[in-house]
């Protein structure tokens, strides 16, 4: 007789899986996490598009945006590094899209 083996968990092959789909870079980390660190209402009006030497350059709908959001740029900060530790930016740069795009 044949004894069969207990089904091994599959949380391995899934902290695997989510290891290798990880965002290899700090701007793919920041957008992957973008929209759960600063909301829906946020995430629906600004992109982050570059970064470079910890600063992020944040594209906005418009200018009302780009200041509302720079004048809550350390709240901002605060919730990026609470979600990605030293992967978060340093600073913040906000942008109005440019309306060709």
């Amino acid at each position: 007789m044949t004894r069969r083996r207990a089904p091994r968990p599959a949380a391995n092959a899934f902290r695997t899986a989510l290891e290798r789909a990880a965002p290899k870079t700090p701007l793919a980390a920041l957008q992957a996490a973008w929209a759960e660190a600063v909301g829906e209402q946020i995430a629906a009006v600004s992109s982050p598009v570059s970064e470079r030497g910890g600063e992020v350059l944040v594209t906005c709908t418009d200018s009302v945006w780009a200041q509302e959001l720079d004048l809550m740029q350390e709240q901002l900060l605060q919730r990026l590094g609470d979600r990605l530790g030293e992967r978060a930016p340093r600073s913040l740069r906000f942008r109005v899209r440019d309306a060709r795009n």
